[in-house]
């Protein structure tokens, strides 16, 4: 499968956010704080001219790791028929090769319990117990170090 990867706004972003991640929220409920800042960017992977998976980053230090530095992801999701294919995986490489480019040596996400076997496969460890993120559910730290 070939699909096109490229930088998108915040606000492309926001659809596919609560469809998948928040599916009970409003879609301003979806704008998260920080997807303007300048150092933030978003990324979406396309089939011809359909939206299909989205991440955001975000310049946030994570004081439990070392390194200077950190981008957090925020909102990663992929539109159900698109899962199982490496849509994720080719987001999360381009994002990589984005993030060696700005200098960053480690990224850090909040992850959904049953997405941390799948954060696993693309190479992060998690980080402390699990918790809770009112309404969204059980939620682990993952990392991963870009040396």
């Amino acid at each position: 499968m070939v699909n096109h990867i490229c930088f998108i706004s915040a606000t492309d972003t926001y659809t596919i956010r609560q469809k998948i991640l928040r599916p009970t929220q409003s879609i301003e409920e979806c704008q998260y704080e920080g997807d303007l800042a300048k150092s933030s960017f978003h990324v979406g992977v396309f089939d011809g001219e359909l939206l299909i998976s989205i991440a955001s980053f975000y310049q946030e230090a994570r004081k439990e790791l070392n390194g200077h530095l950190h981008y957090r992801l925020r909102g990663m999701a992929t539109l159900p028929d698109y899962r199982g294919k490496g849509v994720g995986k080719q987001l999360i490489a381009y994002s990589e090769e984005v993030l060696n480019e700005k200098g960053c040596e480690l990224w850090w996400c909040n992850a959904r319990t049953s997405a941390g076997p799948y954060y696993e496969k693309l190479g992060l460890t998690q980080l402390g117990d699990v918790f809770e993120i009112e309404p969204i559910g059980p939620h682990v730290i993952m990392y991963k170090h870009m040396v």
